[in-house]
């Protein structure tokens, strides 16, 4: 049946197209979908990445039409947490990218392969892990160092005019690299506990950045940087509110590239 509507099809084809099957063609290929790089930091809270977030980002970007390739940095976590009580455990050793891979159903790469060329934005999901693998936020505060190959990404993206999304307590690592940057971690004030994590806000401001206070299924954009942040896990509330959240963040990452 395909066969038959063959030469009919191409007809409507170049009547739709005034250059033509080219012009189509050409058409087609500048609508390609955005290439989103998603960096990780592990697997787990206390430890890693929040999985929870990650998993939300790579709906939201499945849900937008992108196409997505995980990487995390090759080097040994900061240290192990059990996650059955919150607490490290002794004598054992993890490697950030084997970690990260159990997230990504092994398909990941090495973070000094990641370069601004293969990408169109990049995005960091939250987790203990942005603030120990990623970055001494989490021993360091303001005097944190952040790891190289996550320094050279966010600057080289930056410099490239390309997207940068992060959430939870990620955006701490563009205060940190990106100078003069607006993130938001959520509230300024811990709200009876609603938002624990409220003094990272204070730590923002003395990296040199702006913190901009919003909701949990809200996201900043900083226009001129094209950095976009939201709290997520920042926030003691339901699990819907900070999926919500993180759409906002990519469907904003997605709309700067572009695509």
């Amino acid at each position: 049946m395909l066969t038959s509507r063959g030469p009919a099809l191409c007809t409507a084809l170049r009547r739709a197209a005034p250059g033509g099957l080219a012009s189509f063609h050409s058409s087609a290929q500048r609508c390609r979908a955005a290439r989103v790089a998603v960096v990780l930091s592990g697997c787990g809270v206390y430890d890693g990445t929040e999985i929870h977030e990650a998993s939300a980002v790579l709906v939201h970007l499945s849900r937008g039409g992108a196409e997505v390739q995980m990487y995390a940095p090759d080097v040994p976590q900061m240290h192990v947490i059990d996650h059955t009580k919150g607490q490290p455990a002794e004598a054992e050793s993890r490697n950030v990218l084997v970690e990260s891979a159990r997230i990504a159903r092994g398909k990941i790469a090495s973070l000094a392969k990641l370069t601004t060329a293969d990408h169109d934005a990049v995005i960091f999901p939250g987790g203990f892990g942005a603030a120990k693998n990623l970055s001494t936020f989490a021993v360091d505060g303001k005097d944190c160092k952040v790891n190289r190959e996550v320094e050279r990404v966010l600057k080289d993206f930056h410099k490239a005019g390309k997207p940068i999304g992060l959430c939870c307590i990620s955006p701490v690592l563009a205060a940190k690299v990106l100078s003069g940057a607006e993130v938001t971690v959520g509230h300024e004030e811990e709200e009876g506990g609603k938002w624990p994590y409220a003094g990272t806000a204070g730590a923002i401001k003395e990296l040199g950045a702006k913190h901009c206070v919003k909701e949990v299924a809200e996201a900043h954009v900083d226009t001129k940087n094209k950095v976009v942040t939201t709290p997520a896990f920042m926030c003691e509330t339901a699990l819907h509110h900070i999926f919500d959240g993180i759409g906002a963040m990519v469907k904003n990452v997605l709309k700067l590239t572009g695509k």
